[in-house]
């Protein structure tokens, strides 16, 4: 009797935390602009390419000693990223104490993905409508 208690308490607090992470999960799309299933799939893919970018950008900088530009990364084999991911554009900031990579929508207005996204050399990302 006290196997199946311990049992049946697994699958309830399993199934309160699977409850919890899923709204989390919808609280962090909604955040990210991602209110309609295509606009989260269009911020997932951008935000793993802006991470990639990112990450290459910190790689270039240990080894290089400075930051280098969107085409030089791409040019030098660094990322594998394409320079857009429709309807978005990739494009590096750099300023002497870091770089910003920047994700700008064009053309259409796609309900509930935002116009810009970024992410800087801390990892921090941030967004505009």
């Amino acid at each position: 009797m006290s196997r199946l208690f311990g049992f049946l308490s697994v699958i309830i607090v399993m199934a309160i935390g699977m409850y919890i992470y899923s709204k989390q999960i919808q609280s962090t799309s909604a955040e990210a602009g991602a209110s309609t299933p295509q606009g989260a799939i269009n911020i997932t893919g951008v935000r793993s390419d802006l991470v990639s970018i990112a990450s290459a950008e910190r790689r270039y900088f240990a080894t290089e000693g400075k930051y280098a530009s969107l085409d030089d990364l791409i040019s030098t084999n660094n990322i594998t990223v394409a320079r857009q991911r429709p309807p978005y554009s990739y494009a590096v900031e750099m300023s002497s104490g870091g770089f910003r990579v920047v994700a700008t929508r064009s053309g259409e207005n796609l309900a509930g993905t935002p116009k810009l996204l970024s992410v800087d050399e801390n990892m921090e990302f941030q967004t505009s409508e």
